[in-house]
């Protein structure tokens, strides 16, 4: 069985690294992070490390076990792109996705600058979403470094969505998530940063998905933008009454 997710843009998570540490806003109430540091220190624990980076190369062949074709987020504890994460590390993570070209990847890193460097390096099979995380408008140039590599889905993370997306390029982007941030001291977002980018992702022709408006529990005030849920895919629209 693949680890099954609760995020609602994805179907399963594959953590062949976990552990990472903070680099920007967006960073500050990290979810993987509070989870891993609750088992700190409990012997044979996978997270006994608590949120310190480890490489996890016996997982690094796990994707191929699954034989029904999913939607998977490669590293939901980590970042591939870490710059502790060996070059020939993020090679073999990159053939497994290759070869299990049954399942589709979405990878996605704050680490811009280091996918722009290694992106040449690494194959670009149709089956590898490749996405960056953007918060506010101090890191809308991550979009730029995306756009150099070959992947043939480029998406970009708004979540949590900390301000207004000014000065954003769409050109080249494929789909959207934007999303409010959830769990104890969350930091409120606003309807029109929300209403911004979603008109402007469909002026675009780009995908655009709502996860939620976050609040202390993820779900706390439902999912709905103007009485409807958005659940735009790359490649068609799925856009639903609420």
């Amino acid at each position: 069985m693949a680890d099954g997710s609760a995020i609602e843009w994805t179907e399963a998570t594959w953590n062949p690294v976990t552990g990472c540490n903070k680099v920007s806003p967006g960073c500050a109430h990290c979810y993987a992070e509070t989870f891993a540091e609750r088992w700190r220190g409990v012997p044979g624990h996978p997270y006994e490390q608590g949120f310190d980076l480890r490489l996890w190369p016996e997982r690094l062949g796990k994707p191929l076990e699954w034989k029904r074709p999913r939607l998977i987020f490669v590293n939901s504890m980590s970042d591939l792109f870490h710059e502790e994460v060996p070059v020939q590390f993020i090679r073999q993570v990159f053939d497994t996705m290759v070869e299990a070209k049954h399942h589709t990847f979405q990878v996605l890193t704050k680490r811009h600058e280091r996918l722009a460097d290694i992106a040449p390096e690494l194959p670009w099979p149709s089956n590898v979403w490749m996405g960056v995380s953007i918060e506010n408008r101090r890191f809308v140039k991550r979009a730029d470094y995306l756009r150099r590599t070959q992947a043939a889905v480029k998406f970009i993370s708004a979540e949590p969505l900390l301000g207004k997306l000014e000065g954003l390029n769409l050109d080249g982007i494929d789909w959207l998530i934007a999303g409010g941030e959830s769990g104890p001291g969350y930091r409120p977002v606003k309807l029109e940063w929300v209403r911004d980018i979603r008109d402007r992702t469909t002026e675009a022709g780009v995908a655009f998905f709502f996860k939620q408006w976050g609040g202390h529990r993820p779900k706390a005030n439902g999912r709905e933008l103007d009485g409807r849920l958005w659940d735009e895919m790359p490649g068609g629209p799925a856009v639903r009454a609420a």
